[in-house]
C-alpha cells in the first residue's frame, strides 16, 4: 500500500507517462498498448482496485458501441469505394478551378463528419481527397488540411459528429431539437471561420487550374448499398437523439445491419470487413476511461467541481468562457478525450448551468485544431498523410492551427453569450 501522497503522486506519474505514450508512441507501439498498461499498472500496484476499474470500463459502453459502429460503416465506405467516387466528383464539379475544388472538398468533409464523426473524416476521406488531389493534378497538401480541421471543426454540429460528445454529456445528452438550438450559430461560426482562414491561408496553392478531365470510378452495387446504409444510420440516429435515447446501439446495429447486407450483395465474408477496422481504438478508450477513474481517487476531479461550482455562482458568463478557453488549452497537453472524460465528470459533478458545459464541450471539439497532439481524429489523420507519403511535421501543423482554431472558438463560444444562452 502506497501512503497518501505517495499514491496520488504515482498515481499521476503512471497516467502522465501513459498520456505521453498515447501522444508520442515511443518505439512505435500502438496508443492501446500505453493506454491499456498504465491502466493495468494502477490496479496491480493497489491504487485503484479492480471493482473500481471494471465500473470505469462500464462507463464508456455507449462510446464503444458507438465507435464501432462508425468504424464499421467507414470500413465499409473505404472498401467498396464510396468516398473515392464522393472525392472524384467534387474533383470533376471544379470544372478546373482550385477554389472551387477546396470548396467542394471543404463541404464533403463537413457531410462526412457531421454524419459520419470526425474520425472517419480522418481516416477514410483523407485517402480519397489526397488521390482527387493528385488526379486534378492540384498540390494535395492544402486539400488534405480540410480533412483536419473540418473533422473538429464540424464535430459538435450533431451528438453524433464526435464520440468526444458523449463522453461530455454521457447520460444527460440534450435531445436533438435542444442540441441544433444550442450548437446551430456555434457551429455555423466555427466552419465558417475554419473556411475563412484556411483559405486565406491557402491562397497561394489556389490560385491556378486543375485537371479537368477526372477520371470517376463506378460505384458498385456494394458502394450503393453502403451510401443507403450510412442514411439509414444518420436517421436512426437522429431519431435516438430526438428521443433522448444513447446513441450507442442504434449506431452499433445500423452499421451491423449494413454489413450483412454488403457482405451478402457482394458474396463476401463479414470477416473481411471486420479485418480493416481499427479495433485498438476500443481498449485505447477503455484504459483511457481507467485513468480517469485513477485521478478521480486522488481528488482532482472533486477539487476542479468545487472549483466551477464556484465559479459559475460568481459569473456565468466568465465561467463558460474560462472553461471554454481552458479545456481547449488542455486538450493540446493530454489530448481531448482524456480532457474531455475529466471535463465532462467535473461539470456533472458541479451541477453547472448546461451552457457551461456546451461551452466546455466546443472547447474539446474545437481546441484539438490547435496542435497535432490535440485529438484522435488528428493523429489518425497524420497517419493517413503517412501512408500516401506525405508529411506535416508538429511545427508546420501549429503554425497553422495558431491562426485557424482561435477565431473559430471565441465565435462559437461567443455565440452561447450573444443567443442569450448563458445566465448572467
Amino acid at each position: 500500500m502506497f501512503a497518501p501522497n505517495l499514491a496520488t503522486e504515482a498515481t499521476w506519474g503512471i497516467a502522465a507517462v501513459s498520456t505521453v505514450g498515447v501522444l508520442s508512441r515511443p518505439l512505435n507501439w500502438p496508443e492501446a498498448i500505453w493506454a491499456v498498461s498504465g491502466a493495468t499498472i494502477l490496479v496491480v500496484a493497489g491504487l485503484l482496485s479492480w471493482q473500481d476499474a471494471l465500473t470505469a470500463v462500464g462507463k464508456g459502453t455507449d462510446v464503444y458501441l458507438f465507435l464501432t459502429g462508425m468504424m464499421l460503416i467507414a470500413e465499409l465506405a473505404r472498401e467498396e469505394g464510396l468516398f473515392d467516387w464522393l472525392a472524384a466528383h467534387a474533383a470533376r464539379a471544379a470544372k478546373g478551378s482550385a477554389k472551387r475544388l477546396f470548396a467542394l472538398i471543404y463541404l464533403v468533409g463537413i457531410v462526412v463528419t457531421v454524419f459520419l464523426s470526425n474520425d472517419a473524416t480522418a481516416v477514410v476521406l483523407t485517402p480519397a481527397v489526397y488521390a482527387a488531389a493528385k488526379a486534378a493534378k492540384a498540390e494535395p497538401l492544402p486539400y488534405l488540411f480540410i480533412c483536419a480541421f473540418i473533422a473538429n471543426a464540424a464535430s459538435f454540429v450533431l451528438p453524433i459528429s464526435n464520440p468526444a460528445n458523449l463522453v461530455i454529456f454521457g447520460e444527460h445528452m440534450p435531445p436533438l431539437l435542444a442540441w441544433l438550438g444550442r450548437f446551430a450559430l456555434p457551429s455555423v461560426l466555427s466552419i465558417g471561420a475554419t473556411y475563412v482562414v484556411l483559405r486565406l491561408t491557402q491562397a497561394k496553392y489556389l490560385r491556378g487550374e486543375v485537371a479537368m478531365d477526372v477520371e470517376t470510378p463506378e460505384l458498385s452495387l456494394a458502394g450503393r448499398m453502403t451510401a443507403f446504409g450510412i442514411g439509414g444510420m444518420a436517421t436512426a440516429l437522429l431519431l435516438a437523439s430526438a428521443f433522448d435515447l444513447q446513441l450507442g446501439w442504434p449506431t452499433c446495429l445500423a452499421a451491423a445491419i449494413t454489413m450483412v447486407i454488403v457482405a451478402i450483395g457482394a458474396r463476401k465474408l463479414p470477416r473481411e470487413i471486420l479485418a480493416g477496422v481499427s479495433w485498438s481504438v476500443l481498449p485505447l478508450v477503455a484504459g483511457l476511461f481507467v485513468l480517469v477513474e485513477g485521478l478521480g481517487h486522488t481528488g482532482v476531479l472533486q477539487a476542479l467541481s468545487d472549483g466551477l461550482h464556484q465559479a459559475a455562482a460568481a459569473s456565468a458568463a466568465s465561467t463558460a468562457w474560462g472553461a471554454g478557453v481552458g479545456v481547449a488549452v488542455l486538450s493540446n497537453l493530454i489530448n481531448n478525450l482524456p480532457a474531455g472524460l475529466i471535463a465532462g465528470q467535473s461539470v456533472h459533478a458541479a451541477s453547472v448551468p448546461e451552457n457551461i458545459t456546451s461551452a466546455v464541450l466546443i472547447g474539446v471539439d474545437l481546441g484539438p485544431n490547435l496542435s497535432v497532439t490535440g485529438s484522435l481524429a488528428t493523429i489518425l489523420w497524420l497517419v493517413a498523410l503517412k501512408r500516401e507519403h506525405q508529411q506535416v511535421s508538429a511545427w508546420a501543423f501549429l503554425k497553422l492551427g495558431i491562426l485557424v482554431m482561435p477565431p473559430a472558438l471565441l465565435l462559437a463560444i461567443g455565440a452561447l453569450l450573444l443567443a442569450g444562452a448563458i445566465p448572467r
